[in-house]
């Protein structure tokens, strides 16, 4: 079977899989063909489950859907990795069995299509139940290619719904390249760093992104980040700030500030998201979240206690006129620093859609 797919869909034991679902190719978009693999705790798995619910591609495309449990991951090579529920085991709360397979571990979906892959079991995971293989398991091109992927299959709204629109694509792909470098990963490297130097060197970036995210929604006047239509910028931002305050401030010592009480623009874009898009808000499990991080990085924290807070996770009053909002940042001399070198601020056209 693999001999007859593309080179470029998996090229050995070490490469990740790089599948597209297209009318033309090997990977259909038939209904009921697809499964996808999430964790509700993981950021880039988040992207692609966002999608999944805006498009209602579980509804008219068929997807199924399992979900690993946040907690144990494994050893810090990843091994055996993430668990799914079991009957033998107590159930974890709104996580699943592997409905497809029966599994215990997300290694045994990755060997079922490449015995000797040698890469992470992460998630997400996009499987085609014909072919009984995976197709993709990057976040970045799932995000991009479940957004048009079942157009055929979808109600003429649901198949016009973009967040890839051809005018804003220069846009987007340059805020993609800097939001995924200083805020989506620099997160993970703050929290990791071994060294009180590499801790140092990672978390003024993040808040420098955060300060030109902030001066980018105010200049566009909302409600989303590159002006009156959501993109694939507010999914990539949502699913790293809608962990900020809950998880990356205390867990990663990400410190500088909270979204809540230093970025009053970003901060009004996250209630938007999270309590008037039901896409947003279905697919985030605080619980989840906060356990996955306290409960299974045991370098950082050893007892493995969860914090409460922050309560509530995400605050509720939302101010519709933005004009009313001020900027916030963190004026730290080495945040403002960073920040001068990244893209200047784009301004939207408020074209009427």
């Amino acid at each position: 079977m693999a001999s007859s797919l593309p080179a470029d869909w998996h090229r050995g034991p070490e490469d990740s899989f790089h599948g597209k679902i297209t009318a033309d190719g090997p990977f259909q978009p038939d209904k009921d063909r697809y499964h996808l693999y999430i964790g509700l705790f993981c950021p880039f798995a988040h992207r692609a489950n966002i999608v999944v619910h805006l498009k209602q591609l579980d509804k008219y495309a068929g997807i199924t859907t399992s979900i690993v449990k946040p907690y144990p991951k494994g050893d810090d090579k990843g091994w055996p990795g993430w668990q799914f529920n079991v009957p033998s085991e107590k159930a974890y709360g709104s996580a699943t069995e592997d409905t497809l397979f029966g599994s215990k571990f997300m290694h045994e979906v990755y060997f079922k299509a490449d015995p000797d892959y040698r890469g992470r079991y992460s998630v997400p995971v996009l499987w085609d139940k014909k072919l009984n293989t995976i197709v993709n398991n990057e976040s970045a091109e799932l995000l991009r290619d479940l957004q048009t992927a079942f157009n055929l299959l979808l109600p003429e709204n649901l198949a016009a719904l973009t967040l890839y629109p051809e005018d804003l694509r220069s846009q987007i792909d340059s805020l993609a390249d800097w939001l995924q470098r200083d805020l989506n990963t620099r997160v993970y490297r703050a929290g990791f760093a071994l060294t009180q130097e590499g801790y140092e060197e990672n978390v003024p970036p993040v808040f420098a992104s955060l300060n030109k995210v902030e001066k980018i929604l105010h200049a566009n006047k909302g409600p989303y980040i590159t002006g009156r239509q959501m993109t694939e910028i507010d999914v990539r931002a949502y699913a790293t700030i809608v962990r900020f305050d809950t998880v990356y401030v205390q867990h990663f010592k990400c410190d500088l500030g909270t979204i809540r009480h230093d970025y009053p623009v970003i901060n009004n874009w996250l209630k938007n998201l999270y309590h008037k898009h039901a896409a947003y808000r279905d697919t985030t499990d605080f619980r989840h979240i906060k356990e996955n991080y306290t409960k299974s990085h045991y370098d950082i924290n050893p007892k493995a206690i969860t914090p409460l807070g922050p309560w509530p996770h995400v605050e509720e009053w939302y101010e519709s006129d933005w004009s009313r909002l001020k900027v916030g940042e963190c004026k730290m001399p080495e945040v403002l620093e960073y920040e001068a070198k990244l893209e200047p601020v784009h301004v939207a056209t408020h074209s009427t859609l």
